[in-house]
């Protein structure tokens, strides 16, 4: 009879495990759903307020947030994920298999759907434009994926350094991250670009009163020049204060490094999580610790001014400054999302984490109907802010409905 009972107490122990809702982090997923769905309205114009416009060239706007703010949560999910896969006894083999289908399916959508419309007439390599959005987060995805898993995000005990073990336990990646950025400002900062001067960081046209006019984004512009000719972006945010007449791509080669090291930060903050997972005050303080020092890098390397620093906050180039003011950012959102919903349960991510069930649906989606009707329509006052407003916070409302109604048929893209 004792053995009945306690075999009896056993399943109802089970079977309250199972009722419970999974222990699982909602912040960092509402952290992408929030910055897919500021992307989204950027996207449609912000209403033609400056401040949801890119900015020209040196400087800050909100605009210039949500990229950065993607691929750091690309490598905090890449830990959280591959740690996942690792207690699953996902083999390294099939993580390899996996990750490189997900960087093909990114980049094949990037070329094929973004940068190429049928109103551009039969698709020519002549003049389809090579860097793009996706190109550069699949290419950062997979890096930081290789990362982790020539070093698998495990938990291991550890002696006195235990309080920052975080760190330690991974100095391999530590010291690959600290070359690639080596890499960065050496070629930005000494490598030779034909009549321009060594380490410009400008934007060239008329700006610099003229001197260097072609020489827009000094090495990054000329190596993506050497590189892919005039398949780049061609209407770069500084071509009409600066007046420029080169192309010049924001996602070229140069910046991609600097994207890769902005995803390595995420993927500390994934391992903080895993780390101190239960300790939530650890988890806050660490986070704020990373976004203090990121904060005082990125004043230091720009001076607290636009353009007088010595290296200025500039997301064309992905400078060292912009990266780590960003990271000070994505850092302290990502602390005060886990606070509210993770520790405090105050919120749930409502609506964002309808958008991203489907962030490939509506990215693409967007990017290839939004400026069709229903989403966009010819405004009547072409120069009324507040119309241009309604038309893009009813797009964004527009592709949340859509993203809930797919939710609600467990309709998922996934790659």
């Amino acid at each position: 009879m004792n053995s009945s009972i306690q075999e009896g107490e056993r399943l109802k122990s089970a079977s309250e495990q199972t009722s419970r809702p999974c222990n699982r982090l909602h912040s960092p997923t509402s952290f992408v759903l929030f910055a897919l769905t500021v992307m989204v309205f950027v996207n449609y114009g912000g209403g033609g307020y400056w401040f949801f416009q890119h900015a020209p060239w040196n400087g800050l706007t909100v605009a210039d947030l949500v990229m950065p703010w993607f691929v750091f949560v690309i490598g905090t999910s890449v830990v959280l994920a591959f740690r996942s896969m690792q207690r699953r006894g996902v083999s390294r083999r099939q993580l390899l298999r996996k990750m490189t289908w997900r960087t093909v399916v990114l980049l094949m959508l990037g070329f094929c759907f973004l940068n190429y419309s049928p109103r551009d007439g039969p698709l020519s390599w002549s003049w389809l434009r090579i860097p793009g959005v996706l190109q550069r987060l699949g290419f950062t995805y997979f890096v930081l994926s290789l990362l982790c898993q020539g070093y698998l995000c495990s938990v291991m005990q550890t002696p006195w350094w235990k309080p920052v073990q975080d760190v330690v336990l991974y100095w391999p990646q530590w010291l690959i991250i600290i070359l690639l950025e080596a890499v960065w400002l050496c070629t930005t900062f000494l490598m030779p670009v034909p009549n321009c001067p060594t380490g410009y960081l400008g934007a060239g046209g008329i700006g610099d009163d003229g001197l260097y006019a072609n020489c827009t984004g000094g090495a990054a512009g000329y190596i993506d020049s050497w590189m892919f000719g005039d398949n780049m972006y061609r209407y770069p945010s500084c071509k009409e204060m600066y007046r420029t007449t080169q192309p010049f791509d924001p996602e070229g080669v140069l910046g991609t490094i600097n994207s890769i090291v902005m995803g390595f930060l995420g993927m500390q903050a994934g391992k903080i999580i895993i780390f101190y997972k239960g300790k939530n005050i650890s988890i806050l303080c660490r986070f704020l610790v990373w976004a203090v020092l990121l904060g005082i890098s990125a004043a230091i390397l720009s001076k607290c001014t636009r353009d007088g620093g010595f290296i200025p906050v500039n997301k064309n180039l992905w400078s060292l400054s912009y990266v780590t003011c960003m990271g000070c950012s994505s850092f302290l959102l990502l602390g005060g999302m886990y606070f509210v919903i993770d520790m405090k349960g105050w919120w749930g991510g409502q609506p964002f984490i309808y958008p991203g069930m489907n962030s490939i649906f509506v990215y693409v989606g967007h990017s290839l109907l939004g400026f069709y009707f229903p989403f966009s329509w010819e405004m009547r006052f072409q120069h009324s802010h507040w119309e241009w407003l309604f038309q893009s916070l009813w797009a964004t409302a527009l592709w949340v409905l859509i993203a809930y109604l797919l939710y609600r048929k467990k309709f998922f893209l996934k790659i």
